[in-house]
């Protein structure tokens, strides 16, 4: 890479701390900046991550000319302003996830990048993890023939604090299948075959713990358009072992795959002898290879894979389960 690129992050929480441990690996080719409307908080990021520069508002990082991108890493519902923002500002954006509650979000989204001829990556790191791209190429390489079924599971016991914003659907866009479950649902959605339909079905909600008010489980199934079908179980009100190992399955036509749906391990049952996966422990979120590729597309000009058409994809997908289930975004739902 040329030169190193300077990206400032909007927001200092808990994501932008995940995110700025994983750039430590990549600091020949990015350097990070803060923005935070605590200027003090702002400063702590910088001086424990390695920043640059630290702003107190987010204003004033996007006026920085030595400023080249922008990564938003605050609550949903200031994604989309914040996103023009930036993009109006001329600078390269990537937006956590969920990005926007809404397609028309999306789409102006998508028509603001065009005219700033700026590049927009959705912050899906999991499109980019080792079990992802692993479960891809088994299935390009047809390791178990025509996928028939697929079956993936993330359950685990795991509340919020009563003063955790995603406790708030105005700010969070949706419950915690919206916020967290959009994992899930890409990977779904990515593995070659594209998803046509889908319909959700939600359990019964209950306000247990009070201080975890969300809803938080949901069922979901979904056809492909190669004619396979799928599954989805979500929840974070249900045990798993160990706390959160549980295992997912693609079932072809010449055999299964069986995977730990953190990643950590794949078996494969082929028409071959049975062969033992790890796809990687090193990059296992897939945030380093999410900001190579995009400091990859800001240099080249090219689209990054997790770009906006592919997230309009998924928002597709989402707003299907949920109109099915009969909720609306942004409802109570208890």
């Amino acid at each position: 890479m040329a030169r190193q690129l300077n990206i400032a992050f909007l927001g200092c929480g808990f994501i932008t701390a995940v995110h700025s441990r994983s750039l430590a690996r990549l600091r020949e080719d990015i350097t990070p900046s803060y923005a935070s409307r605590n200027i003090e908080q702002a400063r702590d990021y910088s001086h424990k991550y390695g920043g640059v520069r630290s702003y107190g508002d987010y204003r004033a990082a996007l006026d920085d000319p030595t400023v080249d991108a922008v990564a938003i890493a605050v609550p949903p519902h200031l994604h989309l302003p914040l996103t023009l923002e930036a993009l109006a500002a001329k600078k390269h954006v990537l937006v956590e996830k969920p990005a926007f509650p809404c397609l028309a979000d999306f789409e102006c989204a998508r028509t603001a990048a065009v005219q700033a001829g700026r590049v927009v990556l959705v912050g899906e790191n999991d499109h980019y993890k080792p079990l992802a791209v692993c479960l891809r190429r088994l299935l390009a390489d047809g390791a178990i023939g025509e996928m028939v079924l697929a079956h993936f599971t993330t359950l685990v016991k795991k509340f919020k604090s009563a003063d955790d914003w995603r406790n708030d659907e105005a700010i969070a866009g949706g419950d915690a299948f919206f916020e967290e479950g959009i994992h899930w649902l890409h990977l779904a959605n990515s593995l070659g075959p594209k998803i046509v339909s889908a319909h959700g079905y939600r359990p019964h909600a209950t306000r247990r713990p009070i201080s975890d008010r969300r809803a938080k489980s949901m069922l979901v199934s979904f056809l492909y358009d190669n004619g396979a079908a799928g599954s989805l179980y979500y929840s974070r009100e249900v045990p798993s072992l160990f706390r959160g190992l549980r295992l997912s399955k693609l079932f072809g036509r010449d055999g299964i795959i069986t995977f730990e749906s953190n990643g950590t391990v794949v078996l494969v049952r082929g028409e071959g002898m049975p062969e033992l996966l790890f796809p990687g422990f090193r990059d296992i979120r897939g945030y380093q290879a999410m900001y190579r590729d995009f400091a990859s597309a800001i240099m080249t000009g090219r689209n990054p894979e997790m770009n906006l058409d592919v997230a309009i994809e998924d928002q597709r997908v989402m707003e299907q389960i949920y109109e099915s289930a009969d909720v609306a975004f942004g409802t109570d739902t208890a």
